[in-house]
């Protein structure tokens, strides 16, 4: 019987590699955020808490705030929607449904704010119709709303599928048979099993809600403290070197994505645990 060798690398291969990790993260990811919070608070701490009170900026974190509250449970429902009808159900047209889903993925931001300038501006498809009954939509509030819902849509279904294909139909069919309605299956039975895939999905929804600039941008109008989010808003202040407050804006945002990071992390956590007690499930 022959023995493997087992090959490790030269412990200055290792060494190598670990000095440039730390290089490339400190360069490109840890002193971008220091320099943010630096100049954030260059001028102090009151003058950075004043930022607040300026009005363009209380309506951009209020514009991204009620943005997130309604886009975030509209594609969480339609995900989870969408995630069931893929795992449980077979019927015509499944595959381009599942391939639809990664639309938003594959077109860039600024044509997805364009795709809704041509259907709801003024020249659209239904532009007359929505000026004939005095509703706006691009250049106002409802055009942002589409414009996140659209780039934020396939993160919970993208999360949801693979992990409901794994769990199978036994569980459900199981609860069917004992007489339980579909409501009590979903409930009972099948959201504690996604309960974390699902809260991952989310939390990157709300991440890319809370971010997006290029179909915002083109949808909004940039109507100053009507339609500018925190990102839009930022770019602003950058623009007419009002620099203290697009950093102070700006620190909100990191410290937002900051938190978003650590919670994503810890759900990988439980999400890993749960994979593998399943494997042991399917093993045994």
């Amino acid at each position: 019987m022959v023995k493997k060798r087992i090959v490790q690398e030269p412990l200055w291969v290792k060494i190598l590699l670990f000095f440039i990790s730390g290089i490339f993260l400190s360069v490109f990811i840890a002193l971008p955020l220091i320099t943010i919070f630096q100049e954030a608070l260059k001028s102090g701490i009151v003058v950075y808490l004043q930022t607040f009170t300026d009005p363009g900026v209380t309506s951009a974190i209020r514009l991204s705030l009620l943005t997130i509250v309604i886009c975030v449970p509209i594609n969480t429902f339609f995900g989870i929607f969408i995630a069931w009808l893929v795992t449980k159900y077979e019927f015509p047209g499944k595959r381009i449904l599942i391939t639809a889903i990664e639309v938003p993925f594959s077109i860039s931001p600024v044509i997805a704010g364009l795709l809704f300038i041509f259907m709801f501006g003024a020249i659209g498809w239904f532009g007359t119709w929505l000026i004939d009954h005095g509703i706006k939509i691009v250049f106002a509030f409802p055009g942002i709303v589409l414009a996140v819902l659209f780039v934020s849509f396939p993160f919970v279904a993208r999360e949801l599928i693979p992990l409901m294909r794994v769990l199978g139909k036994d569980d459900e069919e199981a609860a069917l048979t004992l007489g339980a309605s579909g409501f009590q299956i979903f409930w009972k039975v099948t959201l504690p099993n996604i309960k974390w895939g699902l809260l991952y999905g989310i939390i990157l929804t709300n991440a890319r809600a809370l971010g997006e600039f290029g179909a915002v941008s083109v949808v909004s109008g940039l109507v100053r403290g009507v339609t500018t989010t925190m990102p839009l808003y930022i770019d602003i202040l950058y623009g007419e070197y009002m620099f203290r407050a697009a950093f102070a804006v700006a620190s909100i945002m990191t410290f937002l994505a900051l938190f978003t990071i650590i919670a994503k992390a810890v759900l990988e956590y439980f999400i890993a645990a749960q994979r593998k007690s399943m494997e042991v499930e399917i093993q045994l």
